[in-house]
């Protein structure tokens, strides 16, 4: 089957949305670590990691094999059963989490734990209204489409009560036309009013990414969190971490990235790179806040057997293999290498990110900060001829994200470069 063919079964069969990223589609057959290939055989360097999701590389061996063993073993029993996989994942996960984040939760997806978070911090707290970020994606159910920042994202669906929005921590964009440090962290202490006049005084929790993904790879300032979630809980609320992105060593030297922050939430959640491209969601929390969920609740197919056994090998892949520290190593070489091409193309407004979280954002000059979005197509376009795959964010489309999978080495890094200084030349 060539990649024609492919394509034209997408476009009778599935919904037209979902093969909207290049003018022309492009279908992937197989893969293996930082390479994949097209339904003719063309090979490219994968520096999106299946939306930061492929966190060790495509079919990896080590993983791969104690999922066919364990599809040979026990493939599903439902959550009404304990199961050995679900048992030993969860206690490790219990080993590596901040504070006493020790009571897990799996599911599907990263939308079905966000889900699970605020179920169970409205449980606990008996507060209803939720804090999300502008510029923030939490996922697509109506609720987490709610909770997201973005109106492209929210697919016409109208807001959902009890959601409230503060502003990002968007420096470069900044809401309040401050900078860092002078601003004294305005966008934070801003979350007090917005509880004092969009809610009744008291929130069930405030849910922030600690590195905004979809939202154009946005870092906070280093001591935003612990601001932001003091005043959560001074208005009787809980800190949620969304780690669907950020997890996993993703962000470098940590293995969350709420760690970089000094501050530990109250609930988190993750699922994407958590098991290497096999579908899991996760939500953990404290014994004490675990324990207000009361009565049955399961989720059919979360924590099945050959989920938690690939999340568990690809814990195990990332930890014992040196990833997180490669993530450090090879984030500060694309991101000081990119920088040094700012200099050379007006078009790059800003290079941000954490660890393999590089974000670029495109302006159409440095003095507006007028965001270019046919700029960004145009360099995706381009990377792609050149065989190097890479993501597009942000509220306004002007921002490339590079997030390889964390095996990535010095060489793919620095062939990704070039490319992308090849195409910045011709743009």
């Amino acid at each position: 089957m060539k990649n024609d063919d492919v394509t034209r079964k997408y476009r009778e069969f599935l919904f037209p949305s979902v093969i909207t990223y290049y003018e022309e589609p492009l279908p992937v057959v197989s893969g293996r670590g930082l390479v994949v290939r097209d339904a003719e055989g063309r090979e490219y360097l994968d520096f999106f990691g299946g939306i930061l999701t492929v966190s060790v590389g495509h079919c990896d061996e080590a993983i791969t094999a104690r999922v066919a063993e364990q599809l040979r073993t026990l493939q599903h029993a439902s959550t009404l059963y304990p199961t050995i996989p679900a048992a030993e994942l969860a206690e490790r996960l219990a080993s590596i989490t901040p504070g006493s984040l020790t009571k897990s939760f799996f599911t599907n997806s990263g939308t079905e734990a966000n889900e699970t978070a605020i179920l169970t911090a409205q449980h606990f707290t008996g507060a209803t209204d939720v804090i999300a970020l502008r510029h923030s994606y939490s996922g697509r159910s109506t609720l987490a489409m709610g909770l997201t920042g973005q109106g492209a994202w929210k697919i016409g669906r109208v807001a959902v009560p009890g959601i409230h929005h503060a502003h990002a921590p968007y420096c470069y964009r900044c809401p309040f036309r401050l900078e860092y440090p002078s601003c004294d962290l305005a966008c934070a202490r801003d979350i007090e009013e917005l509880i004092r006049t969009e809610t009744g005084g008291k929130v069930a929790a405030m849910l922030a990414e600690p590195v905004l993904g979809v939202g154009g790879f946005v870092v906070p300032p280093r001591e935003y969190f612990q601001v932001a979630a003091a005043i959560v809980r001074a208005h009787g609320g809980l800190f949620i971490a969304d780690e669907v992105q950020t997890g996993w060593g993703r962000t470098g030297g940590r293995w969350f990235g709420i760690e970089h922050f000094d501050v530990v939430p109250d609930i988190m959640t993750s699922a994407k790179g958590m098991a290497n491209g096999i579908p899991i969601g996760w939500t953990v929390t404290t014994p004490e806040i675990a324990a207000g969920i009361q009565g049955l609740t399961i989720s059919t197919f979360g924590g099945n057997p050959v989920s938690c056994t690939a999340a568990l090998a690809t814990i195990y892949r990332i930890g014992g293999d040196g990833l997180i520290e490669n993530a450090d190593r090879v984030g500060a070489l694309l991101r000081g290498s990119i920088e040094e091409m700012k200099k050379d193309f007006p078009v790059i407004g800003d290079v941000r990110g954490m660890g393999l979280m590089v974000g670029v954002e495109l302006v159409e000059d440095r003095g507006s900060k007028a965001p270019a979005p046919k700029a960004v197509a145009r360099v995706i376009e381009e990377t792609r001829e050149e065989g190097l795959l890479v993501g597009k964010g942000g509220l306004y489309g002007n921002v490339i994200r590079f997030s390889p999978p964390m095996s990535v080495t010095k060489d793919e890094a620095e062939q990704a470069l070039k490319i992308l200084r090849a195409a910045f030349a011709r743009l």
